[in-house]
C-alpha cells in the first residue's frame, strides 16, 4: 500500500492533561490538534496530522515524549502518555480531517466552512469555503481566529462604507485572511508567503472562492523585501513567529497606512511582551489582544499625535 508523507500522531492521556498535551503537540508541530475525550475509558486522545520526513518525524516524537516527561515531573497525571504514529493513506487524508473540521462563525458577518457543508447565508454575510490542508490554516487555530475577528471589526468600523479598504497578509498560508477580506468587501488585497507550496494552495483557494481577481498572491520573502514601500495598507496581518516579527518590524510597519491597524499573531505568550515592546517603541499602542493556551495575539494602531 502506498502512503503519502502525511502521518497521524496521537497521544493518549488523562482528561486532566488534555489541554497541556494539546498545547504540546501544537508547539512541536505548529498545527492545531483535534481532541477526543472518551467517557468510557476516562482517556483523551489528542491527534495531529503532519507532513514530515521520517527523520524529522522521529525527532518531533522525541520532543513529544520529552514534553510528556516534563508534564509528569510538575505533577500532572499524564498516564498512559502513549504516543502513536501511523501513516495516512493518500485517499484517506480528506476523510480523516472531515471528522474534526468545524464550521467557524465570526459574529454574523463571516462564516468559514468546508466544501462538504451546506449552509444558507444570511443577508450581508460573507461565506468562505476552505477545506482542511496540511498546516496552512483553516481558522481553527486561535491566532487565525483572532485575525479574522479583527478584520471583521475594521470592516464594520467607521470606515466600513469605503470601497477602497486595503489589506496585506504577510505569511498568508492558505490565504484564509486575504480571501475573507475580499469576501467582506475590501477593495485591494495583497498576500504573500515564503513557502511556494503555500502560495499555490492560497491561489487555488482564491479560485475556489472566486476572488482570484481581487486577491493578489505572490511568493515573497519578508526578509528580502525593500525596507520602504510606496504601497500602504489599511490593515496589515502578520501571523508569524515572534523572532521574525521583532527582526522585521520596520519592513512590516513601512507597509501600514498612517491610521491603519496592524494585527500580529502566531506569538507564544512568553514572547508577547517582547513583541509589544518592540512595536510600542515605534509609536504603536496595543488596542486589543487575546490569550489562548500558549498563544497570544494583538492588534496595534499608531498613537495619536498630541
Amino acid at each position: 500500500m502506498k502512503t503519502s508523507r502525511v502521518s497521524q500522531i496521537s497521544v493518549v492521556t488523562s482528561h486532566e492533561c488534555e489541554e497541556p498535551v494539546a498545547a504540546l503537540l501544537e508547539r512541536v508541530f505548529g498545527v492545531a490538534p483535534s481532541v477526543y475525550a472518551s467517557a468510557e475509558t476516562n482517556r483523551s486522545t489528542i491527534t495531529a496530522y503532519v507532513r514530515a520526513s521520517s527523520a524529522t518525524l522521529r525527532a518531533r516524537v522525541n520532543e513529544i515524549e520529552a514534553g510528556l516527561s516534563e508534564l509528569k515531573e510538575v505533577g500532572l497525571d499524564t498516564a498512559p502518555a502513549e504516543v502513536r504514529v501511523a501513516p495516512v493513506r493518500r485517499e484517506d487524508w480528506a476523510e480523516s480531517w472531515k471528522k474534526y473540521f468545524k464550521l467557524i462563525r465570526i459574529g454574523s458577518a463571516l462564516v468559514i466552512k468546508p466544501s462538504w457543508t451546506k449552509i444558507r447565508a444570511k443577508a450581508g454575510q460573507a461565506v468562505v469555503v476552505l477545506d482542511p490542508g496540511l498546516s496552512f490554516g483553516t481558522g481553527q487555530h486561535a491566532t487565525t481566529h483572532f485575525c479574522l475577528t479583527q478584520i471583521v471589526r475594521v470592516r464594520k468600523g467607521q470606515r466600513s462604507e469605503r470601497a477602497d479598504l486595503s489589506l496585506l497578509d504577510v505569511g498568508c498560508g492558505s490565504g484564509i485572511l486575504a480571501i475573507s477580506a475580499a469576501k467582506l468587501g475590501f477593495g485591494r488585497v495583497n498576500a504573500f508567503d515564503f513557502d511556494p507550496v503555500a502560495v499555490r494552495v492560497a491561489q487555488k483557494n482564491c479560485r475556489m472562492n472566486r476572488v482570484e481577481k481581487k486577491v493578489k498572491v505572490a511568493p515573497k520573502d519578508l526578509t528580502k523585501l525593500p525596507l520602504d514601500s510606496r504601497e500602504k495598507f489599511d490593515v496589515v496581518c502578520a501571523n508569524l513567529m515572534a523572532p521574525l516579527l521583532i527582526a522585521e518590524r520596520d519592513r512590516i510597519l513601512n507597509r501600514l497606512a498612517p491610521q491603519g491597524r496592524l494585527i500580529l499573531a502566531g506569538i507564544l505568550s512568553t514572547e508577547f511582551n517582547a513583541v509589544c515592546a518592540r512595536y510600542e517603541a515605534a509609536g504603536l499602542e496595543l488596542v486589543a489582544d487575546k490569550f489562548e493556551r500558549e498563544w497570544q495575539s494583538g492588534a496595534f494602531q499608531r498613537r495619536p499625535v498630541r
